[in-house]
């Protein structure tokens, strides 16, 4: 497949790749992978596997990003529960107009700026930088329910995160977060952690963003709107769509953070009154 092998050596030309990693912490195939295995430190098998090119960073983004990974994205659809229940999105092409609107112009887009934030303030291993990313990351929320959404999301990624691959600098990270008794934004959580993992930024974006549209569709999916070939359809024509979302970031400046996804952001404020509802938001 040799597309997927290109994107992993796409680096970002402001962020050093692979990640720094500190020599205190486990290496992506080192002896804490071997414990957690049961094996001692160097079982027989692990450089065998290493010298037949198996890529851990590969290995992490599938295990992070998978839909069984514990951060409950299945309860959230984003406002799109309210938009199906006054017929704003009622069949494929609304919807599929509707998560492109949130990729591109919505919380896909401050997500993604707030990932490669993180992502490139993890690398060079500045928690203050990484703060601030977080930060804005939280504040530019317009609704309760988009807050609960990315925090909830945040804090299961990343405690189970670190506690399934340790690493020293996402420790001391939390350690500041409880002192200062902050919440961690999921795109920023992301963001530190593939960057310590060495995954490529332009990766994680990319994964990112699909899970995000991938969440949408399996929300319209259970709200009846379309059905499971009709899902697919939807996540094929929005490849584009977030191919170019990812690629855009790369080079927006820092200043033109933000959104303009307003109908969507007036569905999450309706959905938070709605009195029958399946998601939580």
């Amino acid at each position: 497949m040799p597309a997927p092998l290109t994107i992993m050596r796409m680096n970002d030309p402001q962020s050093p790749s692979p990640a720094p990693r500190e020599r205190e912490g486990p290496s992506p195939h080192g002896s804490a992978r071997s414990a957690a295995r049961g094996q001692a430190p160097g079982w027989a098998g692990e450089g065998a596997v290493w010298e037949r090119g198996f890529d851990g960073r590969l290995y992490r983004m599938l295990a992070w990003f998978s839909p069984g990974f514990p951060i409950g994205a299945f309860s959230y659809s984003h406002g799109l529960e309210a938009a199906a229940e006054r017929g704003a999105v009622h069949d494929r092409e609304t919807l599929q107009r509707w998560i492109a609107a949130i990729l591109a112009r919505g919380a896909g887009r401050m997500d993604a700026d707030t990932l490669r934030d993180a992502h490139r303030a993890a690398s060079a291993q500045d928690l203050a930088a990484l703060a601030t990313a977080n930060r804005r990351g939280l504040a530019f929320r317009a609704t309760s329910e988009m807050a609960l959404e990315t925090t909830a999301q945040g804090e299961a990624f990343f405690s189970t995160c670190r506690a399934a691959w340790p690493d020293p600098f996402l420790d001391r990270w939390a350690a500041m977060l409880g002192e200062s008794n902050e919440a961690v934004c999921h795109a920023a959580a992301v963001g530190a952690a593939t960057a310590r993992a060495g995954i490529p930024l332009g990766c994680a974006l990319t994964a990112y963003l699909q899970t995000m549209a991938a969440n949408l569709v399996s929300a319209g999916l259970r709200l009846g709107i379309v059905g499971q070939t009709n899902g697919q359809r939807i996540l094929a024509a929005l490849e584009p769509v977030v191919g170019s979302a990812a690629l855009d970031v790369l080079t927006r400046d820092p200043s033109a953070f933000g959104s303009a996804a307003i109908a969507v952001d007036l569905a999450s404020m309706a959905h938070e009154i709605q009195y029958t509802r399946l998601f939580r938001s």
